[in-house]
């Protein structure tokens, strides 16, 4: 799915631009000093753009502190406010970062009264329509005016009554919702949009999104979609959920930036987001390696010959090294390497480049150097920076 390309302050997103990786704060927006430092942290880890949550009028205001504090400290990266429930905060901080998200399931009240459970009439689904149109177009012209980005983000969690009413607590029902306001957003010649469909549930998540995808395309509506998995968790597990969540979907096509969200320090996403990328290859960002799981044919200590290879050869992005423990599926299966590393009988090793055997039955005790001579020999060394 190629989407328009977008300016978000000094950063392109979207047509043929890279995908972008952000993270979110989990500070106290309001403790300045933490909030700078944390995002300065993140920024060098890597992230192009930073988010906070920003609930209150006290919390944007700080927001506007941390931005100026940000930029005096010689960093240019779009920050993004997260605003909930309170639409006049949006309008205030849309004058001081470069992008507001939106949630359009909480942005205006229920026209229905408290308790009130029965189903929404059509005049009452259009009528509340019409109030988050009027009430959205008034932000969308404070951001016009400021040259704001904004994100629309649709949680599976906080869809408007509304919403679940006419289709539901779906999948359907996210796409709808977050269409809704696409439809607003082109109404008002508003270009400046990211989308985004979020659920702690992968698969629901990944569902939505492939069916946004296919209904903006018969709408013609091309804005970058923002990819991620809410409350993925910690460890292993959030980075297994995110991996298959933002992973199935970027080799689809799918996806303009991603947020791996972990219940960890925003630093900590960074690389995950970037190892996902790499995996899809649509981000390379370091030397890549395939090797085998080893079995009874390994001809050497795989892992300790790993470990030597890569402390010599980590810092050659966009290198693939393959390292193989025998001949039976060494040269096969790592064919789509740049340079091979293959046990060739016991204490020998060949050496390969691309599918090309050029080094025959080197001691095992001489092979690692050798393979650093051969990748220099081709060219393909650099030192440590």
């Amino acid at each position: 799915m190629q989407s328009s390309e977008i300016q978000i302050g000094t950063l392109t997103m979207g047509g043929n631009s890279p995908v972008r990786v952000q993270t979110m704060a989990n500070t106290d927006t309001n403790d300045i000093a933490a909030s700078v430092a944390q995002a300065i942290r993140a920024i060098e880890a890597g992230a192009e753009l930073v988010r906070f949550t920003t609930q209150g009028m006290r919390e944007a205001e700080s927001l506007a502190q941390i931005h100026k504090q940000i930029r005096a400290a010689g960093y240019i990266t779009p920050l993004v406010a997260d605003v909930h429930f309170t639409p006049d905060v949006a309008d205030f901080i849309a004058q001081y970062v470069e992008k507001v998200r939106i949630n359009p399931g909480n942005y205006v009240k229920s026209i229905k009264k408290k308790g009130d459970i029965s189903d929404y009439t059509d005049e009452e689904f259009f009528a509340e329509r019409e109030l988050l149109r009027q009430r959205f177009v008034r932000f969308l012209n404070i951001c016009k005016k400021h040259n704001t980005a904004i994100r629309i983000g649709v949680n599976h969690g906080s869809l408007s009554e509304r919403m679940v009413n006419r289709y539901g607590d779906t999948p359907l029902g996210m796409v709808e919702s977050a269409l809704e306001m696409l439809e607003f957003c082109r109404e008002e010649h508003f270009e400046k949009v990211v989308v985004s469909l979020k659920s702690s549930n992968t698969v629901l998540m990944i569902k939505a999104v492939r069916m946004l995808a296919a209904r903006m395309e018969e709408k013609d509506f091309h804005f970058p979609l923002h990819l991620g998995v809410t409350e993925a968790g910690d460890g292993e597990d959030g980075r297994i959920k995110s991996a298959i969540g933002i992973g199935s979907l970027l080799v689809d096509g799918i996806g303009s930036t991603i947020r791996v969200s972990l219940s960890e320090p925003p630093e900590n996403e960074i690389p995950v987001a970037y190892a996902i990328l790499q995996a899809a290859r649509l981000r390379i960002t370091k030397t890549e390696y395939i090797s085998c799981p080893s079995c009874g044919r390994t001809l050497f200590d795989l892992q300790t010959v790993i470990a030597k290879i890569k402390e010599k050869t980590s810092h050659l992005v966009g290198l693939k090294i393959g390292i193989m423990g025998c001949i039976v599926n060494g040269p096969g299966e790592m064919a789509d390497a740049d340079y091979g590393y293959v046990g060739a009988g016991r204490g020998c090793v060949s050496l390969y480049k691309k599918q090309i055997c050029v080094c025959k039955n080197i001691p095992e005790s001489d092979a690692v150097d050798a393979l650093i001579k051969l990748i220099k020999e081709n060219g393909d060394w650099k030192e440590k920076q």
